[in-house]
């Protein structure tokens, strides 16, 4: 039976202490945020809510979910993320096969490298892309919200390292079997590069849900807002709307303020990715040594 030793076990109880106190240091936030969405404006303002609801109350979420833009906001993000991830992984995953040849069989692999490189260091601007998105026909449209980034460089340069890291003898014997490049990057590469797959899913998925300025931007009618859109637009509009609202508004109006309706928001816009992490957290954690250094 192996032997631990005595200072082994006062660094692994060392250890899980340090780690135990932080992730307790960034779960109360967290908690925090909950705990101001479900309380009332008079004990947020007063400074009472630490990490128990005082005056529990639903008025935050009543507010949010009254208005039926909410609901349509929430279908757009949904179909953003599912239209963005199934575009975003195809093209990258496209890009990246033939990039992480060798220059011996891609001769123009550096050139087109390098292209892509490009983008991440300079920008067109916002006018020009603007500009790009309404002579293409997309503006006011959900495609107007995935095209522009339909290439995500960073993804690539994470799955093209995980391709040139995988053992070059699978694409041989992939080659002696008949298989051309399609079938190579379906039947060989793809099924070993799930933590990669996974890596980039979590990126983009976060990406297209919590992007709010280009809804901003190339969304002319506020019912085509993405969620993101939609809860930064509606913070503004707050203090505009309580003189127009009915009596029954106003009451409710009453019962939530800034701080309140805003920690609604914010928990309501994490609650999706915090269900997907754990599904993808497996894959994930592999995931993030792409592209480090093999023995």
């Amino acid at each position: 039976m192996h032997h631990i030793s005595a200072s082994y076990r006062v660094f692994l109880t060392i250890n899980y202490a340090v780690l135990t106190i932080l992730a307790l240091l960034c779960l109360f936030p967290i908690v925090n945020l909950l705990a101001i969405s479900f309380s009332s404006s008079s004990a947020v303002s007063s400074g009472s809510v630490t990490f128990w609801p005082v005056d529990f109350t639903l008025s935050s979420y009543t507010y949010i979910l009254e208005n039926n833009q909410f609901l349509g906001s929430f279908g757009t993000s949904m179909l953003r993320v599912v239209l963005g991830l199934s575009v975003n992984l195809i093209l990258t995953i496209l890009v990246a096969y033939p990039l992480s040849k060798e220059a011996s069989t891609f001769r123009s692999r550096t050139v087109y490298a390098w292209f892509f490189v490009f983008t991440m260091l300079f920008s067109g601007g916002l006018i020009p892309g603007y500009l790009v998105v309404k002579e293409t026909g997309i503006l006011d449209s959900i495609w107007a919200l995935i095209l522009p980034g339909a290439v995500p460089v960073f993804n690539v340069l994470l799955m093209l390292n995980f391709f040139r890291g995988l053992p070059r003898e699978l694409e041989e014997a992939a080659w002696m079997d008949g298989a051309g490049h399609l079938r190579t990057l379906w039947s060989v590469y793809l099924p070993v590069s799930l933590p990669s797959i996974a890596t980039v899913t979590l990126f983009t998925v976060v990406g297209h849900w919590n992007a709010w300025f280009d809804g901003m931007i190339y969304m002319k009618s506020p019912d085509e807002y993405p969620l993101a859109t939609y809860l930064q637009s509606m913070l503004q509009q707050m203090s505009l709307q309580t003189a127009t609202v009915s009596l029954e508004q106003a009451e409710l109006l009453t019962q939530v303020s800034n701080r309140t309706t805003q920690a609604s928001q914010i928990f309501l816009s994490v609650l999706p990715i915090l269900a997907v992490y754990p599904f993808l957290q497996r894959y994930f954690v592999h995931g993030l040594v792409v592209g480090s250094v093999k023995g």
